[in-house]
């Protein structure tokens, strides 16, 4: 059974806002501490976008899909 709690839309966002923000810090945009953050912080919304499940919505049984 897939574990999928975010529409299509949803992933899309995430997937968009994850690789800005790692495009920001490993891009030189953003340096110092606020650029090793958007390294770090860059992932979470890239792979939830990608894997089509986020365990925060899980947690709070959030389901942005119809299914």
């Amino acid at each position: 059974m897939k574990f999928i709690n975010e529409s299509g839309a949803d992933r899309a966002i995430r997937v968009v806002l994850g690789i800005v923000l790692l495009a920001l810090g490993w891009g030189g945009v953003v340096s110092g501490g606020w650029g090793l953050f958007l390294k770090i912080i860059g992932f979470l919304p890239l792979l939830t976008g990608l894997a089509g499940f986020c365990p925060a919505y899980a947690l709070f049984k959030i389901r942005t899909n119809q299914a």
